[in-house]
């Protein structure tokens, strides 16, 4: 089969025609609060999503990721696959989403869930990450589908759960059932909002780690005969700042990490935690007279394709080992929480090549390849499903993502919506 000459105009004009559709299945989206934590409206929005793919032809799997963590009966984790079949076999080229948002968090001046459009931009919780993403996906398949009703091959659509969590009750409960298997998917296209010019090609690690420090109670007016564990963890971020935050500034990666601070390997503290009130949190009297006994912190540690992970756990440990050896009676644990490794798809891979050829081709300009500071389900499909030729590509600013009054713009929708559509001209129709 020979592609039609006229081809890509006649897809690019569908699109364009399709415009307000986009429009309105973005503002449908974000007006359901699929809100994560806890994990609401997960059911209704595959529900919405198997109704307007059914109509289109597509054959439909709504899977609850029974037993996945988070999982309950009062919030299932529900994901849903949809898929079209080609006029003849061939490989499968498959769009994956997450569909839960954030917490909505303060400083809004709009609706959060009212997918207001002004000026061009559709604003609310999820615009940008990722529900623009998703209906960009939806309105260029069903655009090539109508187009190329003929085409040779499978388009998959996916809106999976939990990304915002980690992706267990989503892509990578998928992933364990065999859904991104490499002889059944062939092309994985996640449309994160990276800006609709770049490829990224995959993301820094990350290492969850909790530290508590203990001590001793003891009376509050005879601090003398406790010992505070939060003291101890003082000694612990003294250090930290010190020694290890410098090391951790000196390692560069040749990732083309964005933005340029994540070039390095970086340490966040989540949270710290020590003494009564942290363990009776619904208390709202006055603290209690008591020694803290224990103290803890939650550190989120990002790391580089250049580092191996054991490492980096060494670096903590000897520190933490260090402490001890020059504190009096600093005793401590430390407890892995969550790891993910870094990964980043080959320039030379099929699906990249392919969209960058789609973004030179509706932009008129070469793309730019990035790596993600932070993780998405990539690392899943890498890991878990054994699948290399993923790519995440999609419309949004990424600065964008989780903050108040998030937005995303209509031309933007548009112009990322022509790149997938050509780019599944170029992969479904072989030349």
């Amino acid at each position: 089969m020979t592609q039609d000459k006229t081809l890509p105009d006649r897809l690019l004009a569908e699109i364009e025609s399709r415009r307000e559709a986009l429009i309105e299945l973005t503002q449908q989206l974000i007006r359901i609060p699929t809100l994560n934590p806890p994990g609401l409206k997960y059911r209704e929005i595959c529900t919405f999503l198997a109704e307007r793919l059914g109509q289109s032809g597509f054959e439909i799997e709504l899977i609850r990721a029974e037993g996945a963590i988070a999982d309950s009966d009062e919030y299932p984790r529900w994901n849903i696959i949809a898929r079209h079949d080609g006029a003849n076999t061939g490989e499968c080229v498959h769009f994956n989403s997450h569909h839960d948002v954030v917490e909505v968090g303060h400083g809004w001046t709009r609706d959060p869930f009212g997918g207001e459009l002004d000026g061009g931009k559709i604003y609310g919780r999820g615009a940008c990450d990722m529900k623009g993403g998703l209906a960009t996906s939806i309105i260029a398949v069903e655009a090539f589908i109508a187009i190329c009703p003929d085409y040779t091959g499978a388009i998959e659509i996916s809106a999976t759960a939990d990304e915002e969590s980690g992706g267990f009750g989503g892509v990578a409960y998928l992933a364990e059932k065999g859904y991104f298997n490499p002889d059944r998917v062939h092309h994985v296209i996640i449309p994160e909002p990276l800006n609709k010019d770049r490829i990224c090609l995959g993301h820094r690690g990350v290492w969850w780690a909790e530290i508590e420090t203990q001590g001793r109670i003891a009376h509050g007016s005879m601090p003398f005969l406790g010992d505070c564990a939060v003291r101890h963890m003082g000694a612990v971020l003294e250090q930290m700042e010190e020694h290890l935050f410098p090391l951790l500034a000196s390692k560069r990666t040749d990732m083309p990490v964005v933005p340029d601070g994540a070039k390095q390997s970086t340490l966040n503290i989540n949270s710290i935690h020590g003494g009564a009130v942290e363990q009776e949190p619904d208390y709202t009297g006055l603290p209690a007279p008591c020694v803290p006994d224990r103290c803890r912190i939650i550190i989120d540690r990002r790391f580089l394709i250049e580092e191996d992970i054991s490492v980096v756990k060494s670096e903590v440990a000897q520190m933490l080992e260090k402490i001890k050896a020059e504190r009096p009676d600093f005793e401590y644990e430390i407890r892995d929480l969550f790891e993910v490794q870094p990964t980043m798809t080959a320039e030379d891979a099929p699906v990249v090549q392919t969209v960058a050829k789609a973004i030179e081709a509706v932009m008129d300009k070469k793309p730019e390849y990035v790596v993600s500071p932070g993780t998405y389900d990539q690392k899943h499909i890498d890991r878990i499903g054994k699948l290399k030729n993923c790519i995440a590509y999609g419309p949004g600013i990424l600065d964008l993502a989780h903050q108040p009054d998030e937005w995303i713009g209509v031309q933007d929708m548009v112009d990322s919506a022509q790149v997938m559509a050509l780019a599944l001209a170029d992969l479904l129709f072989p030349h």
